[in-house]
């Protein structure tokens, strides 16, 4: 039995549906008018060229962006699922909350439209279709555990298994979950439940081994062993420091303080609920193993989205009566600070940015379309190209000619490699276009004539490498081999049928 609830659903309040009708032209503006980022431009040749997988992440978002691509190129489609993201979410948190009554269902699905990332949060990352598959997961569980019902721990599997498709960070509620059944639950139908789950949850793993195993397990390399060079790893105290302000932030201060101040009574909720005391813990789990996380590497904000709302819905359910609307409030005076805020920088002249060690990426972005008029008279004669990923699928998406990586690049986003057969280009013409001054030497080797040209934009100077007559066999023996030699040498303990850099340059080699 729940405890009787005295505050009116706020889903039955005009002003509320009048502010959530006003959030979503702003999401709406903002789908419409942030410019493509070098992520969301990453993925879109992603759908461009759908594959059973990508080089750094499973192929979920790749697969959706393919069938928006179907309506429009224009950023405003491929960006559709983070705009409507947050209604499933609150979809999904009704239903959680629904069996403590339809007012706090209302709140639960109001708690989670409020959140900061439901608010700001318009770009099409990997984390989209994670949070999407990550949600109808848990609560297609937690029903499950309520009706002792098995059909729903087999969908929980399959959406497990569509979320890991997405994203690895997956894994962390497949954890959650063998916990909660292993420690908490002590219904008759657990074990088999699990079993349900975990089944339908395989083919996830399966797909994403098989396609790694073809392909020298570039998401492996990449996720344990690559992209950790250079960046911000090692023990410090700093990072779970930064970690705890992350999460109080994702949380929001105001979810947090008012699940500190009414511990027993959430806590109470929970004993009275199993699917309740389910929420906390599948939240609670991923989190704590990111607090562990953290003793040793920065966790990005973006990683804890997945679970955030599980704590909302736990809120609704079970603080005492009176305080959800006065959270709500709080939630929604949060929200419209990142809207005042989000809506000033948006619209602010692109000046603002020049002090910035991003303003030069700002320009390029920004004032892509400038740029290209510059290429304009090279693209009959030239193979246009950048030095580095994001720079080369923004300015390619925006002209809708693919833009190659020339030269080593880094350990990220090397899709490129998969895309782009230099053995192709040889004797050909490459245009490299660069933020940096480059020195002439570092491409001479490669090409039987090289200019360099410039122009300014907006304060910032562009660079163009014209380079004549490509020599591959150079380029391969020296710059595709350290590529080789520094990213794709696989463990010998992982068994591999192909590996398409060793075969496409190296024949006879592995990626070993």
């Amino acid at each position: 039995m729940t405890t009787p609830f005295r505050t009116a659903n706020p889903l039955a309040s005009p002003a509320v549906w009048l502010g959530l009708v006003l959030l979503y032209v702003f999401r709406g503006f903002l789908s419409w008018k942030l410019p493509i980022t070098g992520d969301e431009a990453y993925f879109y040749w992603w759908g461009v060229r759908p594959d059973w997988g990508f080089y750094d992440h499973p192929p979920m978002v790749g697969w959706w962006i393919a069938l928006l691509l179907k309506i429009s190129h224009a950023e405003w489609a491929i960006r559709l699922p983070a705009l409507l993201l947050p209604i499933p979410v609150a979809a999904c948190a009704w239903t959680l909350a629904k069996p403590a009554g339809e007012e706090r269902a209302g709140y639960a699905a109001l708690f989670t439209l409020l959140m900061p990332a439901s608010v700001v949060n318009v770009l099409i990352t990997t984390d989209i279709p994670l949070i999407f598959w990550s949600v109808l997961s848990v609560t297609a569980y937690v029903t499950g555990l309520r009706r002792q019902c098995l059909a729903s721990h087999a969908a929980a599997g399959l959406f497990l298994a569509l979320a890991f498709l997405s994203k690895y960070f997956a894994v962390l509620l497949g954890v959650a979950y063998v916990i909660h059944t292993v420690a908490v639950r002590r219904d008759e139908k657990r074990w088999a439940g699990l079993f349900l789950l975990v089944l339908f949850a395989l083919p996830g793993p399966i797909l994403n081994i098989w396609y790694n195993q073809g392909h020298g397990w570039a998401n492996v390399m990449f996720n344990a062993f690559n992209r950790h060079e250079g960046n911000n790893s090692g023990i410090s105290w700093q990072h779970p420091v930064t970690y705890a302000v992350t999460l109080l932030y994702v949380l929001t201060p105001f979810l947090v303080a008012f699940l500190w101040r009414d511990t027993r009574a959430v806590l109470e909720a929970g004993r009275r609920d199993a699917g309740v005391r389910a929420l906390y813990w599948l939240a609670l789990i991923p989190f704590v193993l990111f607090g562990l996380m953290s003793v040793g590497k920065t966790i990005g904000l973006h990683w804890l989205l997945s679970f955030a709302p599980l704590l909302a819905v736990a809120a609704a359910c079970g603080l005492p009566d009176g305080r959800l609307p006065r959270l709500s409030r709080w939630l929604a005076g949060f929200a419209l600070v990142h809207m005042v805020v989000l809506g000033v920088v948006v619209e602010a002249p692109i000046s603002w940015w020049k002090s910035t060690k991003w303003y030069d990426g700002v320009v390029l972005t920004v004032k892509s379309q400038e740029l290209l008029a510059e290429l304009k008279p090279y693209e009959a004669d030239y193979v246009f190209a950048s030095d580095g990923y994001s720079n080369a699928v923004t300015l390619g998406y925006d002209a809708q000619r693919y833009f190659i990586v020339f030269g080593p690049g880094s350990s990220h986003a090397r899709h490129d490699d998969i895309y782009t057969d230099f053995r192709e280009l040889d004797g050909k013409n490459i245009l490299t276009v660069r933020k940096s001054e480059p020195n002439l030497d570092d491409y001479r080797p490669y090409f039987r004539r090289v200019e360099l040209k410039q122009f300014d934009l907006d304060g910032v100077t562009f660079y163009l490498v014209l380079g004549q007559g490509f020599r591959y066999e150079p380029y391969r023996d020296t710059v595709l081999r350290q590529v080789k030699d520094r990213w794709y040498r696989v463990p010998a303990y992982l068994p591999m049928s192909a590996c398409y850099f060793a075969d496409k340059y190296f024949p006879g080699e592995t990626c070993r």
